[in-house]
């Protein structure tokens, strides 16, 4: 028997499903039933997990909420005014409610961290160097048929407790099938094995992407927590300039969202592009989206680099412990057009995309990520904390999620709710 065996669990409608309706929220896809499962789907299945259904999806996966023409709106489970995220969202309401035991997300800009955070569960973005360590393709989008995906984005488990992250972190681990006659792949165990071992970084605020009153007490909060327990805190070295590492994974990931368009829309974007000088701002999206290779390759010269600055803060660090999101699950803004949607955090209206600022720390580079549970706001919405390790490290993360669990106060059970 595997060790799924016979428990019933959903996937994200962005990960194709051998004879499953897989629609990515697209109207376009409205009827797409593959007929080959995405490579993480066939691990689950070899596993013995029983697919009872797919789990909501902003269109294309393109947006930080989850609503689509296919299948509506997914509401934040502890306030029906508030976003699920996305775009993992349905995913993520899905785990909060009890609905599924296991969930397997994708994360490229926060998809899978952000929900999880705002829903009061757990989630994994996993390591991704050359090659990620949980299979990428039959993810949507790419289109269907695609046999590449971004440079960025990875697949992880999503789940109620820390413990369980670690089960189907276990079965999704794999190489590419295409490389399993030489790879294997083989996650070094955790670093430690009690709290007060750990080298710990934190950064809690920042002024590139202020958090709100209750966030920053919770950093304080766990901050506290850690050095009471005897580990060696360390919060006032940071590894990476926050602007720098933002601005460049804002191009690398303008860039990559490209591949996919038709050649006349991909042209309209080279021509808007020519309006904007190289160095101005209101042209970063049209010039980071048609980039010539060249940049690119600057680009990515300059994301090694980072690579490289985090290597080194790790070198005397286990873990950095940040902010999940600025704020508590913010309010869903479906009904409003992109440009005009804002963020408040303690009465200042911030940028929409800010939500993701923290979390993209990791993103740029690859590093696992895991997103825990740290309680409530005084309005009853969950609570969360980021912890990044270097490269590889993604069992340390689920090894620390663990034994924090006890010292932190949980986000409770969602209310009751009438159809």
């Amino acid at each position: 028997l595997g060790p799924l065996h016979g428990l019933p669990m959903t996937v994200k409608d962005a990960l194709e499903t051998k004879g499953m309706r897989t629609t990515s929220g697209s109207p376009d896809l409205s009827g797409h039933i593959p007929d080959r499962d995405a490579d993480a789907v066939a691990l689950l299945r070899a596993a013995g997990a029983v697919l009872v259904g797919k789990t909501n999806v902003p269109v294309m996966c393109q947006d930080i909420q989850t609503s689509n023409p296919l299948f509506g709106k997914t509401d934040n489970p502890y306030d029906s005014t508030r976003t699920a995220g996305g775009s993992s969202g349905g995913a993520a309401a899905a785990v909060a409610t009890g609905l599924t035991s296991l969930e397997v997300g994708s994360d490229l800009a926060g998809s899978l961290r952000l929900p999880a955070a705002y829903c009061g569960v757990h989630a994994l973005r996993t390591s991704r160097g050359a090659a990620p360590v949980v299979p990428v393709r039959g993810h949507i989008p790419r289109l269907p048929g695609w046999a590449t995906s971004s440079d960025m984005v990875t697949l992880g488990p999503m789940a109620r407790t820390a413990d369980d992250l670690d089960l189907l972190l276990d079965v999704l681990v794999a190489p590419a099938p295409a490389d399993r006659g030489g790879w294997t792949i083989t996650l070094p165990a955790p670093a430690r094995t009690e709290l007060a071992q750990y080298r710990v970084g934190v950064w809690a605020d920042d002024a590139y992407c202020r958090v709100d009153a209750e966030t920053r007490a919770l950093l304080d909060r766990v901050t506290a927590l850690l050095r009471s327990v005897g580990a060696s805190v360390d919060d006032a070295t940071r590894p990476v300039d926050f602007a720098e590492s933002n601005t460049l994974f804002q191009r690398l990931l303008f860039a990559t969202g490209s591949a996919t368009a038709t050649d006349s829309a991909f042209a309209a974007d080279v021509a808007a592009a020519e309006r904007f000088p190289a160095d101005d701002p209101a042209g970063l999206f049209l010039h980071s989206r048609t980039m010539r290779h060249r940049d690119w390759c600057v680009a990515d010269e300059a994301r090694q680099k980072l690579r490289a600055a985090w290597d080194r803060y790790f070198a005397d660090r286990d873990v950095l412990i940040t902010p999940a999101a600025p704020t508590a699950a913010v309010p869903d803004r479906t009904g409003t057009p992109p440009p005009q949607r804002f963020i408040t955090v303690d009465g200042v209206k911030r940028p929409f995309f800010d939500q993701t600022s923290w979390v993209n720390l990791a993103s740029l580079v690859g590093l696992p990520s895991v997103v825990v549970p740290a309680g409530r706001t005084a309005d009853g919405l969950p609570l969360a904390v980021q912890i990044i390790g270097p490269y590889l490290a993604d069992r340390t993360l689920v090894a620390m999620a663990k034994q924090l669990a006890p010292h932190l106060p949980g986000p409770g059970r969602p209310p009751a709710r009438t159809a």
